[in-house]
C-alpha cells in the first residue's frame, strides 16, 4: 500500500546546485498558524538549508509566510525550524557534515499522516563544470529514452 504524501513546496534548483549522496525524512516542529499556511501550499525551500545548533538540528532559511486568516500569534517567515530526528540519526549525519564537508539541504516538504515533514538531503556543492557536465548527461539521458521510444 502507498504511503499518501501531500508535497507542499519542492528545491527543484537543489539537484542543479549539488550532488544528491543521501537522503533522510525528518519531522518538522512548527506553529499553528504555520501549519494552517503549509496546508495552503504556501512555502519556498529556495534558499533554506540545515545546520546544527547544539546538538540540535534546524532548518534555516525556509520562508513560510504569514496566515492570510489570522487573528493573533504572527509568526517570523524565516525563523530557524527545529527538525525532528532520532539521536542517533543526528550523530550519523554531524559526522557528515563536519569530517567530511557536506550540506544538508530540503529537497522538500510535505505532510504525511497528517505531520509536517522535511526530505532532507546530503549532499556535496558542484562547481560550475560540475553543473555543465551534468546538464550534458541528463541531456545525453534524455536523446537516449526519445530515440528507444521512437524506435518501438
Amino acid at each position: 500500500m502507498k504511503e499518501e504524501r501531500k508535497v507542499v513546496a519542492r528545491n527543484r534548483k537543489a539537484f542543479h546546485d549539488y550532488e544528491i549522496l543521501e537522503r533522510i525524512e525528518a519531522g518538522v516542529s512548527l506553529l499553528g498558524p504555520e501549519v494552517k499556511t503549509l496546508r495552503e501550499g504556501k512555502a519556498s525551500l529556495q534558499e533554506a538549508y540545515a545546520a546544527f545548533k547544539g546538538d540540535e538540528l534546524f532548518l534555516l532559511q525556509m520562508h513560510v509566510p504569514e496566515y492570510a486568516h489570522k487573528g493573533y500569534a504572527p509568526h517570523d517567515p524565516v525563523r530557524p525550524r527545529k527538525l525532528l530526528l532520532h539521536r542517533q540519526e543526528l550523530r550519523r549525519l554531524f559526522t557528515s557534515i563536519e569530517r567530511r564537508g557536506f550540506t544538508l539541504i530540503p529537497l522538500e516538504i510535505y505532510f504525511k499522516k497528517g505531520r509536517a515533514k522535511v526530505e532532507l538531503a546530503v549532499a556535496r556543492g558542484r562547481k560550475h563544470g560540475d553543473k555543465r557536465e551534468h546538464v550534458r548527461e541528463q541531456e545525453a539521458r534524455r536523446e537516449a529514452r526519445q530515440t528507444e521510444r521512437r524506435a518501438r
